[in-house]
């Protein structure tokens, strides 16, 4: 399933949500116009678990836990995670504001690769893209409205289908779907590339975490979805 949009209107223009997307589509340009060189480019910026481990007190080396945010393994991973972050991260931006916002997925991208590092701590492969840090705005949208509708499509062969469902549903699945992979893969010993499923796990449960400390206070509600008046002062 992909979603496509949901039913919460945005109350400002999401200045950093668009950011983002414009600044991860910019640097993934300079990825593919580099042509041959992208290899050197990953595996420099990219984050490497072990590098992470042995290295901890290098800054150029813990810098990479970030730059990695910003980097992707191509057009469909692009693609895809801002189409996630398109749809959901708009809604959080106006519950926490421009700067709260940035610093949120910051930090949960953060948590993210600290998960993926714990999760295989001696793996020399790098990892990059911005899922994990997208992961914690899913976390954290799913506190903010889980009955909101999210509507989506389903692929199938020669047609596209869309329908709508809860955001509990949506959200909730995909969690589901991450922490199962990432049981299938606490067994295995050799290095594989693909899906840096503890990331998506540790970036969703970090912003599970960190949004009530992130959110801003709100007089009133703006939605009949939004159940963020729970953490208002005086409740």
């Amino acid at each position: 399933m992909i979603p496509i949009r949901d039913s919460i209107p945005g109350e400002h223009f999401p200045t950093v949500t668009v950011g983002l997307i414009l600044a991860n589509t910019a640097v993934f340009l300079v990825e593919w116009l580099i042509g041959p060189w992208i290899e050197p480019l990953i595996n420099n910026f990219g984050v490497v678990p072990v590098r992470i481990v042995t290295e901890w007190y290098n800054p150029r080396v813990l810098l990479t836990l970030f730059t990695a945010m910003y980097l992707h393994a191509g057009w469909a991973h692009l693609i895809g995670n801002m189409i996630y972050l398109g749809v959901f991260g708009n809604n959080v931006e106006d519950r926490m504001g421009h700067g709260r916002f940035f610093l949120f997925y910051t930090l949960s991208g953060l948590a993210a690769w600290a998960a993926q590092i714990a999760a295989a701590p001696n793996s020399t492969l790098p990892g990059i893209g911005a899922s994990g840090a997208i992961a914690g705005v899913l976390g954290a949208y799913l506190l903010l409205f889980p009955h909101a509708s999210v509507e989506v499509v389903v692929p199938l062969p020669l047609l596209f289908t869309t329908f709508s469902l809860p955001a509990l549903i949506v959200l909730g699945g995909w969690f589901l779907v991450q922490f199962l992979n990432g049981l299938m893969t606490v067994s295995v010993v050799t290095q594989t590339g693909g899906v840096a499923w503890w990331a998506h796990i540790g970036g969703f449960v970090a912003g599970m975490v960190l949004m009530p400390l992130f959110r801003r206070k709100r007089r009133v509600s703006a939605s009949p979805y939004d159940v963020s008046e729970l953490w208002r002062d005086g409740r």
